[in-house]
């Protein structure tokens, strides 16, 4: 099963502030739905607050140290723990969406990392790691900033080596 980071991130790899998306950027939304439709997908507990709800047409896995039962989800303890139940029922691609601590926790784990580099910097308090010699760039595809999308971006693709 290959495992998955899915993120967007400025500049300086801010990915969030007060537990919410940094922007509005619908061509993400959309790449980050098709990417993750009908797949498991690993986040953290606050993660999943700031969304609200089970992403639909995706097995939604939350981890946290709390003891929670969340309607429509899985829940539990550690990343391994969600990684061995998405394994187990024959899933091919997890998908990890975050936050910060779980994108840190879970970096070594990973084989390739979807990031949509937004070309701008915000005033940011999450952080996406930042990548070493042990990730390389296999895809960047580069879009200008249109009338729904406020904020040049790049759809980027890493890659362990």
């Amino acid at each position: 099963m290959l495992i998955s980071l899915v993120a967007a991130a400025d500049e300086k790899n801010g990915i969030g502030k007060n537990n919410q998306l940094l922007c509005y950027l619908p061509a993400d939304l959309k790449f980050f739905k098709q990417l993750t439709m009908g797949h498991h997908v690993l986040m953290g507990r606050k993660s999943y607050e700031s969304v609200g709800k089970p992403l639909p047409g995706r097995t939604n896995i939350i981890i946290t140290r709390q003891h929670l039962s969340i309607q429509d989800c899985f829940v539990f303890n550690s990343i391994e723990e969600g990684i061995i139940f998405a394994k187990n029922r024959g899933e091919e691609e997890l998908f990890i969406i975050g936050g910060d601590n779980i994108f840190r926790q879970s970096l070594q784990l990973a084989d390739l990392i979807y990031l949509t580099r937004i070309h701008h910097h915000f005033d940011a308090d999450a952080f996406f790691p930042v990548l070493d010699d042990q990730w390389q760039l296999i895809k960047d595809d580069k879009h200008a900033a249109d009338e729904k999308n406020k904020f040049e971006f790049s759809f980027q693709t890493y890659k362990k080596v």
